[in-house]
Formats: C-alpha cells, structure tokens, sequence
C-alpha cells in the first residue's frame, strides 16, 4: 500500500534508491520528486486558487474591473491545454490545475455575465462552452488540431492578459480584480515552466508558461503599483 502511494511520486527505480537503499541523493530522481510534489502542491492550489476572485465579485454584485473578453481567452488557452494534455497523455500532475481553472473560469463567466444583467447570457456561455468541451475531449479530434490549437495559446494569453491591464489602467485602482488569485496565478505559472520541463518535455507547453508567467507578471505588477498609489494618496 504505501509503495503504491509512493509511486504517484516517483518510479519504482526512485522508490528503490529512497526508501530501500537510503540514497536520497540521486539527482534525477530527487529532481522528478521535487516536480511532481510541486505540480500536485500546484494542482491542489488550483482547486480554490480563483475563490478569493468570486468571493470578490459575489461580495460586491459587481464585475467592475473584470473584462469577460480577457476571460474567454484564459478560458480558451486552458481548455486547449487540457484537451492537448489529455491528448498526449500527459501526468495528472502536470494538467490537473487547468482542469480546476476551467471550472472556476466557467463560474465566473456566467456571474460576470449575471451581475451585468445578462443572467441568459451567462446560461448560453456555459452551455455552449460544454458543448465545445465535449467535442475537444471526445477523441475525435486528430492530434495535429490539437496541436495548432496548444500553439495558439500563446496569442490568446499575451491578448488576454493585455485587455485585462488595459482595463485596470482605464480603472485606475483594478477594481474587482483580486490581487492573491493573481499572485497565486503569477507564481503557479512560473512554477509550471519547471514541471512542465521535468514531466512533459515538450517545447510547445513549456515555452506557453514562459510566455504565460512573463503575461500575469504584468497584471502582478500592477496591481503592486496601484498599492502604492493608494498609499502614496494617502499619506
């Protein structure tokens, strides 16, 4: 039982060098460790990293701040990666996250969608949104679109993630923007270029989060800025 356990972490050559010979400086295997422990750390994160964020909105009845454009194409670039992902067989531990974040990305749509009126809206987003789903994840879609559609990703985060600072500087201070599902967002990124490297090994995903951290170290960044205006006003 517990070797089983065990191998959700590691191979049976790591589980041997660890916990049968002692070896815990074996450099491959400690690094596969490390990866895998950090991607289920970052999976696990992911399952309420975007709470504070719909707290937020709930809280208030108000998306101010928030641009559902900008969320369609998050919501864009992790479906593909999931479908993409799912496709290539890759470990649970290095897709699981954006499992959880399409279905928190889903929820916010539709309350954005509410809270400006259009509650049908909203309703006709996650139905058609579950439709597409389906079809991406039914199997029938060849690798090769799939691919094209992991590379678009790019774009889409870089667009997104323009909108959403071009909305937070027409908003001065980032409204209903919620500064600790960026941060966790911004360092989750940054987290997944190594995992994606250490599990994955395909260039496509890893240069995504490169370009995916460098995009919500904007937004972090700004977010940082507007404290210290605030601040500044205030003294």
């Amino acid at each position: 039982m517990f070797k089983q356990v065990m191998n959700v972490f590691m191979t049976d050559h790591c589980y041997n060098n660890f916990v049968l010979d002692f070896n815990f400086l074996d450099g491959p295997c400690l690094t596969a460790l490390i990866s895998k422990l950090l991607g289920y750390s970052i999976v696990a994160g992911s399952v309420l990293v975007k709470l504070p964020q719909i707290i937020k909105i709930i809280s208030a009845k108000s998306s101010v701040g928030l641009s559902f454009t900008s969320l369609l194409l998050e919501i864009y670039a992790v479906t593909t990666f999931l479908a993409y992902s799912l496709a290539k067989d890759f470990p649970f531990s290095t897709w699981g996250d954006a499992f959880f974040l399409m279905l928190q990305n889903i929820f916010m749509g539709a309350a954005i969608q509410h809270y400006n009126g259009k509650t049908g809206t909203g309703a006709a987003f996650v139905l058609m949104y579950m439709t597409v789903l389906f079809v991406l994840l039914s199997g029938f879609i060849p690798l090769s679109v799939l691919s094209a559609l992991q590379a678009s990703q790019m774009p889409a985060v870089v667009i997104s993630k323009l909108i959403q600072a071009l909305d937070n500087f027409k908003n001065g201070p980032t409204g209903q923007l919620s500064a600790v599902t960026v941060f966790l967002i911004f360092l989750g990124s940054i987290a997944r270029i190594f995992t994606s490297i250490q599990e994955t090994g395909d260039k496509l995903v890893v240069v995504n989060y490169i370009v995916s951290s460098v995009s919500n170290g904007i937004i972090a960044f700004q977010i940082v800025w507007y404290w210290n205006v605030i601040k500044a006003k205030k003294e």
